[in-house]
């Protein structure tokens, strides 16, 4: 007997079902062989007619689409043009009955055969267990997808149709049938499909296996650091995880850390399950011999340019010069130096010709021919003291510089400035002769330091800029070397800016160059950088990895282990581990090097658990040793900020004097980041401080004073977090003050506020008509601090000298609409907005291709309300806060940046609508709340209103409807929860609506 939706059966035929319904109706064509057989028969019926026509011609064209019409989500796997799955919804297309189709009915006909035959006798085919090999290198955590079987990767080229086998549909709607929405899932992965697998996972509750599964999805897509995290996780959870240990191997070996790769392999090799861990033995094999060989091969290149300064008889490394041209060349020009004689300065022609075919021209022989010419009687005792510089074997660097400086041999002092990094101190003398030797080698170096004068004398806009020309200019594999330095550089000032992403971009850049390169040195500086940005960022599992990769590629050099022990211990205590960060701090000190200013911020955290008289000493001395060399005024800050955490543990009045005078030392220093750092770090200890004396308004006045904003008298609350600590102040409806602090908390604060105010301080609340919410980062913008019956908003300070606009409501209406985002983004397309019903003079729309950064921009110098209906994207890749996708320039660039944001200045003080996904989301900065709303009030804005989370279509609407509202004389904080509460009573699944935040 026919249910009620076999009556569609006809309509599903017609095309006219709405999406919704299609979708629903191609799930029963699965399991309901009433409706199969009709759909045959109506099929058979239609074929004969097109048959009798003669039209065959489009049998062949028409049946992928006939696939795409009539399969059920997931049947086949949907690729955008690029050959990446689609993370958006792509819309069903409608069946059509008409002439061509006859290609499209004849696939529906197998399709129908496929649902009728495909019983469960073939179940055991949904996860290719009888397959002689596997589809994907990583493990699936679903017992039956996960057998041993070889890894045989699909050779296609990108676009091509995949030749996994197909899946048995009918066994997959018994699964769902089951629930066993991860067997689904584990079906698409072992296949690769992973836009379906990753829809089913993400309908599965979190678990171990779940995670295991996405962190695969996350490796497939590129995005290895974020599968490290979550595999990580579940290793947290369950160290006994086989597919977690198995694929998190995968993971480091794809970021490069070849060592901890193989370690990892070797842990599943332990296990002792069949076929896996023979595999891993290979893996791990391999890799530690590939690395290892790498390191002795790069080492040996460098010794063997080395000795041509010690032995004449040494071998000239023509060969090692053909693989590792960056070392041999700067190896090559202290031989050259070091030369006794004019022949032993010809002897060295051949390496420079190779060197030079390597780059193209002939500097290098040229440099040769130069050294050559020169009177050996009088230089020669000047290169033999030369080769004792270069190998640490002259007592009196600083005499033996002056004397080069005096003597006419201009490279043996261009040499002796680079060999005792005298450079900037010389930097005259430096850029002067680095010019005239007329080797872009040389010239690269020059425009180092002259960047590095740049920024130490604040003018840091100049070097960036000296610098990324510098990269630009880079051409040729001879030059590879020096330009991956420039790159190492140019992170650094990123960082140094607090721009973490740029620096992330360059010297993600110049790690995947050094590792091309086989540059075994460069690889190391590299690692280390890229450990220090994932620290600055608080992605504390791919820092610790960085770090130990380096470790293991060095163990016996009391440098780095130093180094990395002391960042290992800082990273533990960011994980809330202080006996763990005790312990790294104790290896970090087993060679007697300076622990830093990472170790001196350490330990002046750790106080708070104790600290003894060794403590002390060990700060003093750390200190003491920073103070002489010279720091920053922004260091010198950061110095004074440890020093007075750690002493108010013992002694309070002068700890808080030192604090206080940090702040002043930073408040004197407005551009200098560390200076943020300290003033931003000194005023959250304080504020905890007062909290912990049981000082509510002291508290609340030292919370708005690192904000920079007035506290209200009334209905204004205060939240910070300092770590483990956390104070919570307020002033009530009344004015009546109340407090709470709080010093247990056991893991980082994540990206959610809920639990942070006490349900009794919520209450206190409850009778303002608004609540202003100052919140020190990295609380600031995260949802859940309150509930969603209070209308509240987060108050932004703007800094000295930030834009200030004019009076609200007197400019233009921009809306950005409609955008026609990259194609190669593969973003579904947002539906346009309706036009306003009543009208809106003011309006002005940015749509289309028109919508591009550039446009926008100009257009909300002088807007009063500014409207973006748009795609978001956070990618810490590209920017620490969230992106606005909008049409391309001319160039490419697509972006809407926070910093771009920032930079201008909105005249018309505008209302700001963010309709975009997660455009509130930012890096969580200890030091400062980074984000697009924080950078639209800086630039002026007076109100902006932004997601958290992901936002549907419909949320334009929601947007809308707040502004109508604010328009109508509302305050915004009321608007917003007034609204909110509307939209639940009409769509009571809509969480995302709580994740609307104001900021103002």
């Amino acid at each position: 007997m026919m249910g009620s939706l076999c009556n569609r059966l006809s309509l599903f035929l017609d095309g006219e079902l709405a999406p919704i319904d299609e979708e629903n109706f191609r799930h029963h064509l699965a399991r309901c062989d009433p409706c199969a057989s009709g759909l045959h028969e109506a099929m058979q019926l239609e074929l004969l007619g097109f048959q009798t026509m003669g039209d065959s011609r489009a049998l062949a064209q028409e049946e992928e689409d006939a696939l795409e019409t009539w399969m059920p989500p997931g049947a086949a796997p949907a690729r955008d043009a690029a050959g990446v799955p689609s993370s958006g919804r792509a819309p069903w297309r409608r069946a059509r009955w008409a002439p061509g189709a006859v290609g499209a009915l004849a696939a529906a006909i197998v399709l129908v055969l496929v649902f009728k035959s495909a019983g469960r006798e073939v179940q055991q085919e949904v996860w290719l267990a009888k397959a002689s090999s596997r589809l994907i290198e990583a493990r699936v955590a679903y017992g039956r997808a996960d057998g041993h079987r070889p890894y045989a990767p699909l050779r296609a080229g990108p676009g091509a149709p995949s030749t996994a086998p197909v899946l048995p549909l009918r066994a997959l709607a018994d699964l769902e049938d089951r629930g066993d929405l991860h067997g689904i899932a584990a079906a698409y992965l072992v296949r690769g499909d992973l836009r379906q697998a990753s829809d089913f996972l993400h309908r599965l509750p979190p678990s171990a296996d779940r995670d295991n599964d996405l962190a695969i999805i996350a490796l497939e897509q590129g995005r290895p650091e974020e599968a490290l995290a979550l595999l990580e996780g579940v290793l947290r959870q369950a160290p006994e995880h086989a597919q977690a240990q198995w694929n998190r191997a995968l993971v480091l070996r794809e970021m490069g850390l070849t060592l901890l790769a193989a370690e990892a392999f070797d842990a599943v090799v332990t296990r002792g399950e069949p076929g896996w861990s023979e595999e891993a033995r290979i893996r791990a094999t391999a890799l530690r011999h590939q690395t290892q060989a790498r390191g002795r091969a790069w080492k040996g290149a460098r010794a063997a340019v080395r000795d041509l300064m010690v032995d004449p008889r040494a071998r000239l490394p023509l060969e090692e010069a053909k693989r590792f041209p960056g070392i041999v060349r700067l190896a090559f020009y202290d031989a050259v130096r070091a030369a006794p004689s004019r022949e032993g300065a010809l002897r060295l022609l051949p390496l420079a010709d190779v060197l030079d075919g390597v780059q193209g021209g002939a500097v290098l022989r040229d440099y040769v021919l130069r050294v050559s010419a020169r009177d050996f009687g009088r230089r020669a005792p000047l290169a033999a003291d030369y080769a004792k510089l270069v190998r640490g074997e002259l007592a009196s660097p600083a005499p033996f510089l002056e004397a080069l400086r005096r003597s006419g041999e201009d490279d043996l002092y261009l040499g002796g400035l680079i060999n005792q990094m005298a450079a900037s101190r010389h930097l005259e003398d430096f850029t002067r002769l680095a010019r005239e030797a007329e080797d872009p080698w040389v010239s690269l170096l020059a425009e180092r330091e002259l960047a590095g004068a740049e920024e130490r004398a604040g003018a840091w806009w100049k070097a960036e800029a000296r610098l990324r020309a510098a990269v630009g200019a880079c051409q040729g594999k001879g030059l590879s070397y020096r330009c991956a330095t420039l790159k190492k550089r140019l992170s650094d000032l990123y960082l140094a800016l607090n721009r973490p992403a740029e620096a992330f971009e360059q010297a993600w850049s110049g790690w995947l160059a050094s590792r091309e390169l086989e540059e075994w040195e460069l690889e190391q500086q590299f690692l280390q950088e890229l450990a220090h940005i994932a620290r600055y960022r608080l992605e504390v599992t791919s820092a610790r990895a960085y770090l130990r990769e380096s470790l293991a590629r060095t163990p016996d050099l009391c440098e780095q282990r130093t180094y990395v022990h002391r960042n290992l211990a800082y990273l533990s205590w960011l994980e809330f581990d202080a006996q763990e960060a005790r312990r790294e701090l104790e290896l970090a000190q087993a060679c007697g090097r300076p622990l830093g200013l990472p170790g001196a911020l350490l330990l002046s955290y750790l106080a708070r658990f104790g600290a003894d008289s060794q403590d002390a000493d060990l700060l003093r001395r750390t200190l003491s040793e920073l103070r002489r060399s010279q720091p920053s005024p922004g260091k010198l800050a950061q110095l004074s900020f440890a020093e007075g955490q750690f002493v108010l543990e013992h002694d309070r009045a002068t700890g808080l004097e030192l604090l206080r005078g940090a702040i002043q030392q930073a408040e004197a220093l407005a551009d200098d980041v560390d200076a943020r750092k300290t003033r931003m770090g000194a005023y959250n200890v304080l504020a905890h401080e007062a909290g912990r004396m049981g000082d509510a308004g002291q508290a609340l006045a030292l919370m708005g004073a690192a904000l920079q904003v007035d506290v209200p008298a009334r209905c204004v609350l205060g939240v910070a977090v300092d770590y483990e600590r956390s104070v919570v102040a307020l002033r009530g409806a009344g004015g009546e003050l109340l407090g709470h602090f709080d010093a247990s908390r056991a893991e980082p604060l994540g990206r959610e506020a809920s639990g942070l105010v006490p349900p009794s301080l919520q209450a206190a609340l409850g009778d303002c008509e608004r609540v202003d919410v100052l919140a020190l980062p990295p609380v600031h913008g995260l949802r859940g601090l309150l509930p969603p019956d209070l209308a509240w908003s987060y108050r932004v300070g703007r800094p000295a000298g930030a834009a200030r606009g004019a009076a609200a409501g007197s400019g233009t209406h921009l809306v950005v609409n409609a955008v026609e985002a990259p194609a190669a983004l593969g973003l579904p397309r947002l539906l346009p907005l309706a036009p306003p019903l009543g009208g809106d003079s003011q309006r002005i729309e940015l749509s289309g291709m028109q919508a591009t950064p550039a446009r926008v921009l100009a257009a909300m110098v002088q807007a009063s309300e500014v409207e973006i209906h748009a795609h978001g994207a956070f990618s810490p890749e590209m920017s620490d806060a969230s992106l606005v996708v909008l049409a391309p320039e001319p160039d490419g660039r697509y972006a809407l940046s926070a910093a771009q944001v920032r930079a201008l200045k909105l005249e018309r003080a505008p209302l700001v609508l963010l309709a975009t996904c997660s455009a509130a989301r930012a890096t969580p900065f200890l030091h400062e709340s980074f984000s697009l709303p924080v950078a639209f009030i800086e630039a002026g804005a007076s109100t902006v209103l932004a997601s958290t989370v992901e936002i549907p279509d419909s949320a334009g609407r929601f947007f809308e409807a707040v502004r109508e509202r604010i328009r109508s004389g509302a305050p915004a904080a009321q608007a917003l929860r007034d609204e909110r509460r509307t939209w639940l009573e009409a769509h009571p699944s809509a969480d995302w609506v709580h994740g609307i935040l104001l900021f103002e």
